[in-house]
């Protein structure tokens, strides 16, 4: 019997750090020395930054930013020796005590996790991992029950939808298997295409099997015998840690015809999408599985009425199908008890951006956002403020730093605008975020500090929908690309204070005239930060000035003739040849030449190089 069990990260991020190398340089040295060792492969730990990451059991110490290199010195110290590798240990910072367990770490133990139960901790290409963790007990168990008595067990859950509207999955299930038609069908949605979103992804890399059982069961209650995930190309590790799933679930009976003996039978066909954001729009992915053009179509009649070859389809997201097992296998009351009276259970986000710690996070519904931001993601690093919170990817909206810090009476609701009650943190759940202006999407969360030009980021995120925006609706194709072009000439400088108005109006107009989410959400990041930080946009056209210093046409550098001691850094780096000077003599930008790349900004070593923010002829 092993001694220790050496679990390694192979995930995409990990793998990027040569992860799949780690792994071969521990099998290799534990054979050499003979070891009564396990190495298995993982997925996503969900700590990114710290990756490639290492976790050795059953002392539950954890490696971070491991290298080939430090590999035989686990082994020889740790595994050998019994003496843990100090210097590979988790620190918050720098000159802070070293945290060697996996679970005191403050990014885990922080963290309730359900629909991330066995990533990182089970090897996602071995059945029997996934069974010796309680795996398809509750397709099992829900087997043993009727189609009815599953679908209520589920309503009683209170689970709602994880990819992004959040509606009641029960109530999905029950309109598609009260429908007229046959055959009815089941579908996955992993086509993930928010930027910076990576949680369906690495669900299907670390715990294929819990989303098959998912589908199993849901297939079940609805009364579906074929099914279909549609998974982006870009996913080529998911796509295969999922096909050996399916494959070892049909082999052991978990998939396939009567399946564990009930008279039930189901399987699922892998289809690849393209990549298309539209296609996470349900008629728009159920249009690319029958080989046509992904683009939304008018609804009713709803997928439960007539979907995929215009018979009965559910679809839901992966993080939902991975949650359905544990309910089953736990109960409805259990997960009923988690999380908000509205919003019952866990939610994962992708934290991104300004924060000391970046990964998948998973908590209760109704988390304070600051607890998420501070607790669990330490921070907003370099001594910087948060300024604001992107929920719900680029359909989301920008929530800020102020309501981070509130929770609202909502009987206290003034035109839609919140009225703060009591100085606590702004909770996390469905109907909170909607009520600021956002959306709880399918899990992105960006934080952003006071670095951060808002009328940038609502550039930013517009400029990604209106570019996958499928063309369809007039409103959309059009109203963005106006939208888009007004928050480029606001920042240029070249705005007027009438434009503020403009894109106010046209924001609603294609929120309300689109004919799917896509449309309809694209605004909300414009509207955000016109709501919010509407005294950005008028710094930009009155003063033609950028508060953050971002806007490159409203920014300009200079040298301090006074602090510049001539060391020469800032024209070596300077990519446009637009420095000059002598050896130890004030060097000279010459603003015609100049791209604003700040290099020269980032490279002085006494601070001579000055960013100026307001452009000559600008206001204030």
């Amino acid at each position: 019997m092993a001694e220790h069990t050496v679990l390694v990260c192979t995930g995409t991020g990990c793998s990027s750090s040569h992860a799949p190398q780690i792994y071969e340089a521990f099998e290799k040295a534990i054979d050499e020395r003979g070891l009564a060792v396990t190495v298995k492969k993982t997925g996503c730990h969900g700590f990114c930054q710290r990756g490639p990451i290492v976790v050795v059991e059953p002392e539950d110490i954890l490696y971070c930013e491991v290298t080939v290199d430090d590999v035989p010195d686990i082994v020889t110290m740790h595994l050998a020796q019994g003496t843990p590798v100090e210097r590979l240990f988790y620190r918050e910072t720098d000159d802070s005590e070293p945290i060697p367990h996996y679970h005191d770490i403050p990014f885990y133990g922080n963290q309730h996790r359900i629909i991330l139960r066995n990533c990182g901790q089970i090897d996602p290409e071995d059945i029997d991992d996934y069974l010796e963790a309680d795996g398809y007990r509750g397709l099992e168990k829900a087997l043993g029950m009727t189609p009815d008595e599953v679908i209520e067990e589920i309503k009683a859950s209170g689970l709602r939808g994880r990819g992004g509207a959040g509606f009641p999955t029960g109530r999905k299930w029950r309109f598609c298997r009260d429908a007229n038609g046959e055959p009815k069908y089941m579908i996955c949605n992993a086509d993930e295409g928010d930027p910076g979103a990576f949680m369906d992804r690495s669900i299907l890399e670390a715990d294929p099997h819990s989303v098959i059982e998912g589908l199993a069961i849901a297939a079940y209650a609805i009364g579906a015998r074929h099914g279909y995930i549609y998974v982006r190309e870009e996913y080529p590790l998911a796509i295969h840690r999922f096909t050996i799933a399916r494959d070892q679930a049909r082999e052991r009976g978990y998939l396939g015809d009567d399946i564990l003996g009930s008279g039930f039978s189901f399987d699922i066909e892998i289809k690849k999408g393209a990549g298309a954001f539209v296609c996470g729009e349900e008629t728009a992915l159920m249009a690319s599985i029958e080989g046509k053009r992904g683009m939304p179509r008018p609804r009713p009649p709803y997928p439960a009425q007539q979907g995929v070859h215009g018979k009965p389809t559910t679809i839901n997201n992966v993080k939902t199908l991975a949650t359905v097992p544990a309910i089953m296998a736990r109960g409805a009351e259990w997960y009923a008890s988690i999380g908000s009276e509205r919003s019952t259970g866990t939610a994962v986000f992708a934290l991104t951006g300004k924060t000391a710690n970046s990964g998948l996070v998973e908590v209760p519904m109704g988390t304070p956002l600051r607890s998420i931001i501070y607790d669990i993601g330490g921070g907003v690093p370099y001594g910087k403020e948060l300024k604001a919170v992107q929920t719900g990817g680029p359909s989301g909206g920008c929530i800020p730093a102020h309501l981070a810090d509130l929770t609202f009476d909502y009987e206290s609701l003034v035109q839609d605008v919140y009225v703060p009650a009591n100085y606590v943190d702004l909770p996390i759940d469905y109907e909170t975020l909607a009520r600021v202006g956002s959306i709880m999407g399918s899990g992105g969360m960006v934080v952003m500090d006071d670095d951060t030009c808002m009328v940038d980021v609502a550039h930013f995120f517009l400029s990604f929908t209106q570019y996958e925006s499928c063309g369809k609706c007039p409103t959309c194709r059009i109203g963005t690309k106006k939208m888009m072009d007004l928050l480029a000439k606001i920042k240029a400088g070249r705005g007027e204070m009438s434009d503020i108005n403009l894109l106010e109006e046209l924001a609603i107009t294609v929120k309300n005239g689109s004919l799917c989410g896509l449309g309809q959400t694209a605004p909300n990041p414009v509207l955000t930060t016109l709501r919010y930080f509407r005294e950005e946009y008028v710094a930009h056209i009155r003063d033609r000035r950028c508060p953050a210093r971002v806007c490159k046409e409203l920014i300009w550098y200079e040298i301090d003739p006074e602090a510049c001691i001539g060391c020469g850094k800032c024209a070596s780096n300077c990519s446009a040849d637009a420095i000059t000077g002598e050896a130890k003599q004030p060097h000279v930008i010459d603003a015609s030449k100049c791209i604003k790349c700040g290099m020269c900004f980032k490279v002085c070593p006494t601070g001579a190089v000055k960013k100026q923010t307001n452009l000559p002829g600008g206001g204030a």
